[in-house]
């Protein structure tokens, strides 16, 4: 699919995505719950990325959005979109609850040592919206639980290698440095091609 923009703007932040949200392709009856599910993990990250709040008040906030799915509570707009979606569809909370794991520990852990504790992290960042995507769909099953979770790791992966620079600039590197090393690399070098544009 062609890269697309998804329209859709959370804390007045504007999103390149790589593919379009809720594409007519989905039907109709699904395509609100889509846009929810994407609003709610575009919200949780905005709060881990965007704007001057330091460490410990996106930390607060995550676990504030994690406290209200625990609690049913719906007075935010993106809380309740999601959590009524999950109702209508009977998804489960877990999903939403790992991706927060996920940005959460974006603020706690900034090097991968290998590519176990990075596929550790895709488990958690990108393998659940997999999951509730094929739940919406019906088709959730420990059949095609193992293709989307390699489907969803691995596009995390690519996105990891087109947003090297986005990331570093963050305090992130998201290269396992065993893999560096054994390409006779480290940190510093990651540092210095992306102070070249490279």
């Amino acid at each position: 699919m062609p890269p697309s923009r998804s329209g859709h703007a959370i804390h007045g932040v504007d999103h390149y995505e790589n593919f379009p949200v809720a594409s007519r392709l989905v039907p109709a009856r699904l395509r609100p719950a889509i846009i929810a599910i994407y609003r709610f993990a575009r919200h949780a990250d905005d709060i881990a990325d965007e704007g001057d709040a330091d460490a410990a008040q996106r930390l607060a906030e995550l676990r504030s959005l994690r406290d209200a799915i625990l609690a049913d509570r719906r007075d935010h707009p993106v809380l309740r979109e999601v959590l009524e979606a999950a109702d209508a569809h009977r998804l489960p909370r877990e999903p939403l609850l790992a991706l927060l794991d996920a940005f959460e520990q974006d603020l706690t852990v900034s090097r991968y040592p290998d590519r176990a504790s990075l596929l550790a992290y895709c488990r958690r960042s990108a393998n659940p919206v997999g999951e509730l995507v094929l739940r919406l769909f019906g088709r959730w099953n420990e059949t095609t639980r193992p293709a989307s979770d390699a489907i969803c790791s691995g596009l995390q992966l690519v996105n990891f290698l087109q947003d090297i620079a986005i990331d570093w600039r963050r305090g992130r590197l998201y290269l396992p440095l065993e893999t560096l090393t054994d390409a006779g690399l480290d940190a510093d070098a990651v540092a210095l091609a992306v102070a070249r544009g490279r």
